[in-house]
């Protein structure tokens, strides 16, 4: 068997390993497994990889083996410091800048190939569309970024006409495929590149910070469609292939979040398109008056429930919350009380975030419920325990037509006995939207830390 014989069975065996991987991730019980063969995947293509760039290499086989080397040992060390230094919390915004990566890598390889072996036919299509494609996602991952980091604010840029903007950045964009085509020089090439940079920008800017975790699984699409875009033009099957995987997936899982928030599919991908122009802008204003609890007060309750809702948020990872709060599940669980968990689609800033955190605090599988499977059985709960989540608890998505979250589906934790919201301030959500939830009859309000505040309860509940 030759090189290249060798070097594509192995790729064809690491884009199996590459769907497998995909399927073990959609259950947190083959999660683990899921990524350990998408790593192995990976592994064996970049063993293909390199071997067959050793045997094409016009330079020294030894300088092309010490080049590569070096750019595999600056990728360990930048990943495995980031993996060690980034907390849970951040990982939406990490994501989001290795999203820029891909982009920046599909606009780089893009030129690189007009300028190396200038392309002729279909390939000069192939170059277009795979620097559009990569410009686009690289400026759009970065403002992702820069949001979800709060280094800007994460309102909706709207600009008049937005729509049209992007509309005409689109048109003069296949203006100039048809000029790249008809008579291909750099001009063409560098065009579009700023037009797709600045359109990658807007797109991504004129969608608000409630819709971010839906932003981030888009650009997680956009990226896979760069990465089978640099599949094309440097003839690589396995990168086209995985491409496919990721940006299908990536759409998918953005489709899904999008029916989890009543939001336009189209709308989001396309910037906001389709949305009304003068929509409500948050408000943040109270509403009523709240009433505060003490943590041997929630204990107590706790103490006389029989079932218990514990619904997570973002709120929770930045406590670093998760394992106290494992523990309360536990101390409930050994008194015989039934304690489930509530998940929206869209807790967190990233698709599965509460999920990841209570597998981390080794939270039983089966009690971690969807928000469809546990929404009919809040009117029968005695307590909910409202733990840093805000948007997807705020019962104006279903109530106020005007608000900015109207219509979208939320956990309606409202309908159970007793609601306990764990917050360090009244501030409003990342929506920027008041929650009339915490103005309730039948909410109290427990204010501090919530690691701090759940290892309260847990001592005041082993002391009773």
């Amino acid at each position: 068997m030759t090189l290249v014989s060798l070097a594509q069975a192995t790729y064809v065996l690491a884009a199996v390993l590459f769907v497998l991987s995909l399927a073990g991730l959609s259950k947190q019980q083959t999660a683990a497994r899921g990524n350990v063969l998408g790593m192995v995947g990976m592994g064996l293509a970049l063993a293909a990889t390199i071997a067959l760039a050793l045997r094409d290499s016009q330079r020294p086989e030894l300088v092309t083996a010490l080049l590569i080397a070096l750019v595999l040992a600056v990728g360990v060390v930048v990943g495995t410091w980031q993996a060690r230094r980034v907390e849970m919390t951040q990982m939406p915004e990490l994501i989001a800048m290795l999203h820029s990566f891909v982009g920046l890598a599909a606009v780089l390889v893009g030129f690189n190939s007009y300028l190396t072996e200038p392309p002729h036919g279909i390939h000069l299509v192939e170059v277009f569309l795979g620097v559009l494609i990569g410009a686009i996602t690289f400026t759009g991952s970065i403002v992702a970024f820069l949001k979800l980091s709060a280094r800007i604010k994460s309102a909706p840029l709207t600009l008049p006409g937005r729509n049209l903007l992007n509309l005409a950045a689109l048109v003069v964009s296949a203006g100039l495929l048809a000029w790249f085509v008809a008579a291909p020089s750099l001009w063409p090439l560098v065009l579009m590149t700023a037009v797709a940079l600045a359109l990658g920008w807007h797109l991504v800017a004129a969608i608000g910070g409630g819709d971010m975790p839906v932003v981030v699984s888009m650009l997680n699409s956009y990226s896979g469609w760069a990465a089978a875009a640099a599949g094309f033009m440097l003839s690589n099957d396995l990168l086209i292939v995985t491409g496919a995987l990721v940006g299908a997936s990536g759409a998918i899982l953005s489709y899904i979040m999008c029916r989890a928030m009543n939001r336009s599919f189209v709308s989001v991908i396309l910037g906001g398109f389709g949305a009304a122009e003068g929509a409500a802008a948050p408000t943040g204003g109270p509403v009523g008056e709240h009433r505060e609890a003490s943590a041997d007060d929630v204990a107590a309750m706790l103490g006389d429930a029989r079932s218990v809702v514990i619904t997570p948020g973002y709120g929770m990872a930045v406590a670093k919350a998760q394992y106290p709060v494992a523990e309360l599940v536990a101390t409930l669980r050994g008194r015989g009380i039934d304690v489930r968990f509530g998940v929206h689609p869209v807790a967190g800033r990233l698709p599965g975030h509460m999920n990841v955190l209570l597998a981390e605090a080794k939270v039983p599988y089966d009690i971690v419920l969807e928000m469809d499977e546990i929404n009919d059985d809040l009117a029968q709960t005695d307590v909910v325990l409202v733990i840093g989540a805000n948007d997807t608890v705020n019962p104006a998505a279903l109530d106020d037509p005007s608000s900015p979250i109207a219509g979208m589906p939320v956990l309606e934790v409202w309908k159970a006995k007793q609601v306990i919201v764990f917050k360090r301030s009244m501030a409003t959500g990342y929506a920027g939207v008041q929650n009339p939830l915490f103005f309730r009859d039948n909410t109290a309000m427990l204010f501090g830390d919530a690691k701090e505040q759940t290892d309260r309860i847990v001592a005041a509940l082993h002391s009773a």
